[in-house]
C-alpha cells in the first residue's frame, strides 16, 4: 500500500437504480448519503466506530456541507470516494472527499464536510480521539 493510500480512506460503491432521478442521473441529495457512509467507513478504518463514539457521549455533528458537482453518476456506475481529514479548530474537523467514477477515474464531485463534536445536550466537547483520523 502506498503512503498516499495509508493516509486517505478509499471506499467503493455502485449506483443503484432508485438513487437516480427522472434525468437518469444520481439525485444531488444522494451524494450526501454516499459521503456520510464513506466517512463512517473511514472512521472505522482508523480503528474507531461511529456508534461507539456516540455511546461515549460524543456526537460528531455535520455543521457545514460544501459540494461541488463536476459530472453526474448514472445507474450501474461503479465509483469510489477518497476521504482525508484535517483539524480546523479544537472542536472542528474537515472531511475532504472526492467522488471518482471507477471506469476512468473521472472526478465527479468535490466535497468539504465540516463536523464538530458536541455532547448529547449539544454543548461543545473536545473529541480526544480525533488525532487518529488526521491524514496530514
Amino acid at each position: 500500500m502506498t503512503d498516499k493510500l495509508k493516509k486517505i480512506g478509499l471506499s467503493q460503491f455502485e449506483v443503484r437504480d432508485y438513487e437516480c432521478d427522472m434525468q437518469g442521473i444520481v439525485n444531488n441529495a444522494v451524494y450526501q448519503n454516499y459521503l456520510e457512509h464513506a466517512r463512517h467507513l473511514f472512521i472505522k478504518e482508523k480503528g474507531l466506530d461511529f456508534a461507539d463514539i456516540t455511546k461515549q457521549g460524543i456526537h460528531l455533528v455535520l455543521i457545514k456541507a460544501e459540494l461541488e458537482y463536476k459530472r453526474s453518476l448514472k445507474s450501474g456506475d461503479a465509483f469510489y470516494i477518497e476521504t482525508r481529514v484535517e483539524r480546523e479548530t479544537k472542536l472542528k474537523l474537515a472531511f475532504h472527499q472526492q467522488v471518482f467514477r471507477s471506469q476512468d477515474d473521472q472526478l465527479m464531485l468535490n466535497a468539504k464536510m465540516t463536523v464538530t463534536s458536541t455532547t448529547q445536550a449539544g454543548r461543545p466537547i473536545v473529541f480526544e480521539q480525533a488525532d487518529l483520523l488526521l491524514t496530514h
